[in-house]
């Protein structure tokens, strides 16, 4: 158990530094790793207070760069599309939703290192509450909700301190709505699990302020590059685990 939980805490302070520059990556990495050990759901919900708790240090750290306009039209709708989906998650769930998801990524990842995802632009406020309402109800579905929110932000015309600040603000959304639900449903499961979460918590939070640092030092065409490979190879891994 101990080799697990360095493991664990090593895992949580790369998500923490991969989030800091991507805007994702705390949930897509740490969730994996608890699910070697622990139930799926659970790992879920033990996963979302270090993850609330790097979002909000990440927060702190970019909030002054939040694109107002993206975070209350697509933003929103990403929020609201995600909830729903989680609340639907354990109706609507099968190996073929979880393949479209993969690919999505696997799409975005390509496009933002060929320069598609730039020349592909969401244009009025329609097409930023279709576009967010739409990303936010496939990762709730499928349970990872950054991965493809960083997607879809790709398709806005936002530097990359922006990308991530507003990114941040919907996931504290997310978590600010999501976690109260986990706690009063398994609060007596995450009880046992405090001292490991509060290990991943600290891992989470000091990759966070490395990560930031990298972040202000990125230049913008190195910045698209790096999202594009982690969006490559978080929909490599979707891909693998739902053909498997």
């Amino acid at each position: 158990m101990e080799s697990f939980t360095a493991i664990a805490v090593v895992a949580a302070f790369i998500a923490g530094a991969i989030a800091a520059v991507a805007g994702f990556g705390i949930g897509s990495v740490l969730t994996p790793v608890l699910s070697a050990q622990l139930d799926v759901r659970l790992a879920i919900a033990a996963v979302s207070l270090p993850h609330l708790v790097g979002t909000i240090v990440r927060f702190l750290l970019v909030r002054t760069h939040i694109d107002r306009g993206v975070l209350f039209g697509f933003g929103a709708a990403s929020a609201i599309g995600g909830l729903t989906g989680a609340a639907l998650q354990s109706v609507v769930q099968s190996a073929a939703l979880a393949i479209i998801f993969g690919a999505l990524l696997i799409f975005a990842g390509a496009g933002s290192l060929t320069g598609l995802a730039q020349r592909m632009r969401f244009r009025g406020r329609v097409a930023a509450l279709i576009g967010g309402a739409v990303s936010g109800l496939l990762g709730g579905l499928v349970g990872n909700q950054g991965g493809i929110r960083a997607a879809a932000l790709l398709g806005f015309d936002v530097e990359r301190r922006a990308f991530v600040a507003t990114a941040t603000a919907v996931a504290l959304i997310v978590d600010g709505a999501r976690i109260p639900v986990y706690i009063a449903t398994q609060g007596s499961q995450l009880e046992p699990l405090w001292p490991l979460i509060v290990l991943l918590a600290i891992g989470a939070v000091i990759g966070t302020l490395a990560g930031g640092w990298a972040l202000r030092r990125m230049p913008e065409p190195i910045f698209r590059r790096v999202v594009g490979v982690l969006l490559l190879g978080l929909g490599a891994y979707t891909l693998a685990r739902a053909l498997s």
